[in-house]
């Protein structure tokens, strides 16, 4: 494997003074939803001496690298090969029921975007492949080739808003019937081609269609879904969670999810709120918060982010 350099994790300093208060302590646990290259993990580790890490991540290379950045602290740190969606699944398998502290960071990997040959970015030749973990699952190229046309439409429009959705999904059916879309750099000259000039001024053309592929990919969409509410299951009191989303899709789902559990689930009318009804958690930020100026400056990846957190306030029934 090519070197990948060591990015700066995005929203450090932020995110872990949000999970501080749940990290000090004694025999804290932070799972790391979204391990990739170890950066939020390591930055915690080296500051709350009795923390216990569950790293998990679908990618094998993430894992393999954050494995070796973390190795110097020995048996505090666990790593599994997982979706987040898994998160339960690995907890269990840990013998651990509950945890202080639960972080997602959302979206492509530094290290993905990095290695070319992963299919990620549209401003490089690669094959289509996207896959975020290459042991398992169908490649872009795949979903290029066998997809009908509604259906390449369908993902166009609901995992990456795209307008033009019809036109694209239109080009690439013709276009493939004479010869395999198999590059990035085909994908990117079709998409191209199909956009009128005021459209490509707006920004890159191929963006959105690419971000729906990587979402179709890897099912990313229906795994949060499934993980928030699995994360939040096993915070115990006290405990923290904080989400970094970098496109709409993602922050809505954590928006939903968020605002169901910090509401009172009292019937209208009742005269008191009984204690059932209160609240199990509370926001710890109002909306979502971006990076500063300083940080979007040093760091592009720093952008488009959205950071939203909670903690457990109230037992779970």
């Amino acid at each position: 494997m090519a070197e990948t350099p060591v990015h700066i994790p995005v929203m450090l300093e932020r995110t872990l003074e949000l999970l501080a208060p749940a990290l000090e302590r004694e025999g804290a646990v932070l799972v790391d939803a979204t391990l990739g290259l170890g950066g939020h993990a390591e930055a915690a580790l080296e500051r709350h001496a009795g923390l216990t890490l569950v790293g998990l991540d679908r990618d094998t290379d993430a894992l393999a690298r954050a494995g070796e950045r973390l190795a110097r602290f020995g048996d505090r740190v666990h790593l599994v090969h997982t979706v987040y969606s898994g998160l339960r699944t690995a907890l269990d398998g840990l013998g651990i029921e509950s945890v202080s502290a639960v972080l997602f960071d959302l979206g492509v990997s530094s290290m993905q975007l990095d290695q070319a040959e992963r299919g990620f970015a549209y401003a490089q030749d690669a094959p289509l492949d996207m896959r975020m973990d290459r042991t398992r699952g169908v490649t872009a190229a795949s979903i290029l080739a066998d997809y009908p046309e509604d259906e390449l439409r369908r993902i166009f429009y609901a995992y990456g808003e795209e307008k033009l959705a019809p036109r694209y999904a239109r080009r690439i059916v013709q276009a493939r019937a004479e010869h395999p879309i198999e590059r990035s750099s085909q994908l990117v000259d079709l998409i191209a081609q199909a956009t009128p000039r005021a459209v490509q001024r707006a920004g890159h053309p191929a963006k959105r269609v690419f971000q729906a592929l990587r979402i179709e990919v890897n099912g990313e969409l229906e795994a949060l879904e499934a993980a928030l509410p699995a994360a939040l299951d096993a915070l115990a009191l006290g405990g923290r969670i904080v989400v970094l989303a970098y496109q709409s899709l993602e922050d809505r789902i954590v928006k939903r999810e968020l605002a169901a559990r910090t509401r009172s689930t009292a019937p209208s009318g009742l005269p008191i709120e009984l204690p059932e009804h209160r609240p199990e958690f509370a926001l710890l930020v109002r909306g979502a918060e971006l990076a500063d100026d300083a940080e979007r400056a040093r760091n592009p990846r720093a952008i488009p982010v959205r950071l939203r957190a909670a903690e457990r306030v109230r037992e779970a029934a």
